[in-house]
C-alpha cells in the first residue's frame, strides 16, 4: 500500500528543504517507497481532520491503511524498520543507531531551533544582541561535542543510518548562521548527506511544491 504524508501547501522554509516532511521523504526516497504528498493550508491543519491525525496541528503525518503517524522522528523509525537501507541488521548496531536518531532530535536540534526561532521572532527586541551570543555558544557547545566523537568518520557508526538522515537533516538548519564552518568535519559531513540521491530526490520533490505554489500567487 502507498503511504500518503502530509506537507505544507505553501511552506515558511521558501524551498530550502527544512520542513520536517523533508525528512520523511528523504527516508522514503531512502528505502525506494514511492508515497503520496496531501499538501495542506495552515488553516486545514488547526481543522479536526488534521488535528484527528497531529493532534498538536503539525505536519508531516503518515496513513498506511489503518495506521497513521505524526511527529518525523517517530515516522523515520516505522519507515526504518519496515524497509532494509535504513538500519544495520546487527542488533547493537541497529540500537546505536536508534540512539543517534533520538540524539539528532532531543539534543542536538533544541539549541539550533532555538537560535533560529530568536533570529525570527526576537530580532527587533532590545534584548536580542544580549541574547545571541549565548545561543551562539549553546549550538557551538553540541557541535563540538558531536565533531569529537564524528572525527574524521563519513558517518555516525558504521555505514549511513536513520542517525545519519535526522542529524543532517537537523543541521541543515545551521546553513544560514555560518556556524557550521567552523567545523569542517561536520560541513563535510553534512555535504555528504545531501550529496545523497536519495536526498536529492526528496528535495526536488519537496522544492517544487514551493515553486509551484509561487507561480500560482
Amino acid at each position: 500500500m502507498t503511504p500518503t504524508i502530509t506537507a505544507f501547501e505553501r511552506s515558511p522554509d521558501r524551498g530550502r528543504g527544512l520542513a520536517r516532511d523533508m525528512r520523511v521523504r528523504w527516508a522514503l526516497e531512502e528505502v525506494g517507497q514511492p508515497y503520496d504528498v496531501r499538501l495542506v493550508s495552515f488553516q486545514a491543519m488547526k481543522e479536526p481532520a488534521h488535528l484527528t491525525l497531529h493532534p498538536f496541528g503539525q505536519i508531516p503525518t503518515y496513513e498506511e491503511g489503518d495506521l497513521a503517524l505524526f511527529e518525523s522522528g517517530a515516522i523515520v523509525l516505522h519507515i526504518a524498520e519496515c524497509h532494509a537501507g535504513l538500519l544495520p541488521e546487527d542488533a547493537h548496531a541497529r540500537a546505536r543507531a536508534i540512539s543517534w536518531m533520538f540524539a539528532a532530535l532531543a539534543t542536538v536540534e533544541p539549541p539550533i531551533v532555538e537560535l533560529s526561532m530568536a533570529a525570527l521572532l526576537e530580532r527587533d527586541k532590545a534584548w536580542y544582541g544580549e541574547r545571541l551570543p549565548g545561543l551562539r555558544e549553546n549550538v557551538r557547545k553540541r557541535l563540538g561535542e558531536l565533531s569529537r566523537r564524528l572525527g574524521d568518520a563519513d558517518w555516525l557508526d558504521g555505514g549511513f543510518s536513520a542517525g545519519d538522515l535526522l542529524m543532517v537533516s537537523v543541521l541543515l538548519r545551521l546553513r544560514s548562521s555560518g556556524i557550521l564552518d567552523e567545523y569542517a568535519n561536520i560541513a563535510n559531513y553534512v555535504a555528504r548527506g545531501e550529496a545523497r540521491p536519495a536526498y536529492r530526490s526528496a528535495f526536488a520533490a519537496q522544492l517544487a511544491v514551493f515553486t509551484a505554489a509561487s507561480k500560482g500567487e
